[in-house]
């Protein structure tokens, strides 16, 4: 059992990360963790950034995790990934969609869309995924499927029992969605670098 795990969902409103981080926190708990969760989120009904703090262990106190403290950093957008960097702990982990939603700013010609995330952030971090989790998440039947491709991803890092996190999408997701919710983990799961 982990002593600690502090975790970092991050995306934009609209793209399950609350859910996803429900799906964490249920298996965990299934695993007999304490966990404690903080969702932030503004203007998340218009695209705007939404993150969760999970944060695990055999006695958890606080739910928000400190900056330069993330262990891993589960990024549902580019940009967030970007936008919560400096929250991963030197030596932590960066598991990013390739995913590219366009702010406001970028939409109103107002910004640049910053080139080259992926790029940047694996040259900072060592250990980091890029992952297609929306190609992904359409070959499994439901774009909106691809949070749970990211949660398959971060489920073959930690240590709890496969089956945990198959159950945990079962009390989680309707049932309806369930089928290609654990098509969506299945894929996540067994994703590897190329």
């Amino acid at each position: 059992m982990l002593e600690k795990l502090d975790i970092l969902l991050v995306g934009v409103g609209g793209q399950g990360t609350i859910l996803a981080s429900k799906i964490l926190v249920n298996a965990a708990a299934a695993a007999g963790y304490d966990i404690k969760m903080s969702e932030i989120h503004g203007m998340a009904q218009r695209g705007g950034s939404v993150v969760t703090h999970v944060r695990l262990g055999s006695a958890v106190s606080s739910p928000m995790v400190e900056e330069g403290r993330t262990d891993i950093i589960l990024a549902f957008e580019q940009l967030e990934g970007l936008r919560w960097l400096n929250y991963l702990k030197p030596g932590g982990s960066m598991i990013l969609s390739s995913q590219v939603i366009y702010p406001v700013p970028v939409l109103a010609g107002l910004a640049a869309y910053p080139e080259n995330i992926p790029g940047y952030i694996a040259a900072r971090v060592p250990d980091t995924l890029v992952i297609d989790a929306l190609q992904a998440a359409l070959q499994c039947g439901n774009a909106k499927a691809a949070n749970v491709v990211l949660v398959g991803a971060l489920a073959a890092r930690l240590p709890l029992e496969r089956a945990l996190w198959e159950q945990a999408l079962k009390e989680t997701v309707p049932p309806r969605l369930l089928e290609v919710n654990l098509a969506a983990f299945a894929a996540g799961y067994e994703y590897r670098k190329s």
